[in-house]
């Protein structure tokens, strides 16, 4: 996942991504060996958000804002449906699922359209699904499968720019080095080392190259860079993850053309000529800004300096990189300015056409369009008598459904043919139940009679508060669920390792009693 998943902030950051485990103490494990892998995130990157998590609806709403960490949701049935969060980009399941409804459901979570997820103008038009249990196989479905090849992270490009510096200063030989050009191969090596000894060796992905992590961690290995050196740096180190972070994307973009301008001068490279205009259009949009933002105005006779044509013809590497280093904290002022775009000229080829039959059995019905659509109406008509009903848990008439169902008609734009998919939910009053959910009290009222006439232990009593959690937000429940996560975290047969037949019986039975009152 976190070397093919689809990656933000220039590639350096995963996207919003969740995995879907088994049960709690699944969920549990992957959440610490993330942490152990990446301590450098001090466990707030992935979290664990189910039934039993504190505050679990405080992480989520955390989840749903793309900056904010966590940025990695481990889930057990709480995120499977309702959850909506276009910046998601990963889903990784890892667990089986024998629902159909229930597993086009979760790969729902990344279909949502999200813009300018990638950049300005580079909108989400994919996401990714790790499938570890044979999901789609078993569903019939066959996606495209091939080898993700992902474009170079920004850090990985900033550390093989440096790589690329410091070799290229190598070969102009030392004589012929200015005092300038020998400091800046000084305080390139050192960047690099610093950011190679910030490589933890636990890591998995460190420790498949271990030995040469370990090599350029020693300064002694920087004295000298052979051409096996720099291949080692560019193609096997410069991805790695180090805890020398720079979170900073905007003055990152930057320093990726800075660096990039700082290699062609130094090899002669026509392609300085297109660095030096961009950097120079950095510089006229952040003189632009310069009246009104006091730091900006503090670099002035620099920003100004570098739009002039006896900057560049004077120039030299070590010029570059000092400008680098006063104005990169500057560029994230510049967010949401308008520049220049850049256009290509390409002619379109359409090839020939052909029809593809998707297998979902939910085609021309999108259920959580049609389930916003009913929570907005069902929001502001929650004092009706029929959805009072439904949340009190008393008994529906065919009138009271026949009258909801006109006024949905009317007042909500509800089809009949949505009526009729509501059929498969288990009908209108069970379908918009599991919308609005139940009064605590109707809930807690079921049991009552259950728990006064039993002598139940600790795990007894936590699997009925868990059910009545369930019942109080979803309104409805089927008894195959008493035997899934999260009923099977506190014994891994459900509801039939905690109670006797006899109890199971009767717990069932109030299950359903609440369906058909629902039902009419």
């Amino acid at each position: 996942l976190m070397q093919a998943g689809l990656k933000v902030a220039g590639g350096d950051r995963l996207g919003k991504t969740i995995i879907f485990a088994k049960n709690h103490l699944h969920a549990t494990f992957i959440a610490e060996r993330f942490n152990v892998h990446y301590p450098e995130h001090k466990g707030e990157f992935a979290r664990v958000i189910d039934f039993q998590t504190e505050q679990a609806q405080d992480l989520i709403d955390k989840f749903s804002i793309p900056s904010a960490m966590p940025h990695i949701a481990i889930s057990v049935d709480m995120l499977d449906t309702g959850i909506d969060v276009p910046e998601v980009l990963n889903l990784v399941i890892f667990k089986i699922v024998r629902s159909r409804t229930k597993f086009f459901q979760m790969l729902g979570r990344g279909t949502r359209l999200s813009k300018d997820i990638f950049g300005p103008g580079q909108h989400k038009k994919e996401f990714l699904i790790f499938d570890y249990c044979g999901n789609f196989e078993y569903f019939g479905q066959n996606p495209t499968v091939g080898e993700a090849t992902p474009r170079a992270a920004l850090s990985e490009r900033l550390f093989s720019h440096r790589v690329q510096i410091a070799a290229a200063l190598e070969d102009l030989g030392a004589a012929n080095l200015s005092e300038r050009s020998r400091q800046l191969d000084a305080e390139t090596r050192q960047r690099l080392l610093d950011e190679v000894a910030a490589m933890n060796l636990d890591n998995f992905i460190v420790r498949m190259e271990r030995a040469a992590v370990e090599h350029f961690q020693k300064p002694d290995s920087w004295q000298r860079l052979s051409a096996e050196d720099r291949e080692t740096l560019v193609n096997r180190i410069a991805g790695l993850p180090s805890a020398l972070l720079d979170n900073e994307l905007e003055a990152k973009q930057f320093d990726a053309i800075v660096l990039a301008a700082e290699l062609a001068l130094l090899r002669r490279e026509p392609r300085f000529a297109s660095l030096r205009e961009q950097i120079t259009g950095i510089a006229s949009a952040l003189e632009a800004i310069s009246a009104n933002v006091a730091v900006v105005r503090a670099e002035l006779a620099l920003i100004l300096e570098v739009q002039t044509e006896e900057f560049w013809q004077h120039v030299d590497a070590w010029a570059l990189e000092q400008m680098r280093r006063r104005l990169r904290g500057l560029i994230k002022l510049l967010r949401g300015q308008s520049f220049k775009p850049a256009y290509t000229d390409f002619e379109d080829e359409i090839g020939e056409g052909s029809e593809v039959t998707l297998p979902a059995s939910n085609l021309g019905f999108d259920r959580e369009r049609f389930e916003r659509k009913m929570l907005h109406f069902l929001r502001e008509h929650l004092n009706h008598i029929t959805i009072l009903k439904l949340r009190r848990n008393e008994q529906l008439t065919p009138q009271d459904l026949t009258e909801l169902e006109r006024i949905l008609r009317e007042q909500a734009s509800v089809t009949a043919a949505e009526l009729e998919r509501t059929r498969e939910f288990g009908g209108l009053g069970v379908f918009i139940r599991s919308l609005i959910g139940m009064e605590s009290d109707a809930v807690q009222a079921l049991f009552a009679e259950f728990l006064s006439t039993r002598q139940l232990n600790a795990n007894q009593i936590q699997f009925i508060q868990l059910i009545v959690r369930h019942l109080t937000e979803k309104g409805a429940m089927d008894a195959t669920r008493l035997y899934e996560s999260p009923f099977t975290d506190l014994n891994d047969q459900g509801i039939s390792g905690l109670f006797d037949q006899d109890s199971v019986q009767q717990i069932v039975a109030v299950l359903d009693q609440m369906r058909g009152r629902a039902a009419a």
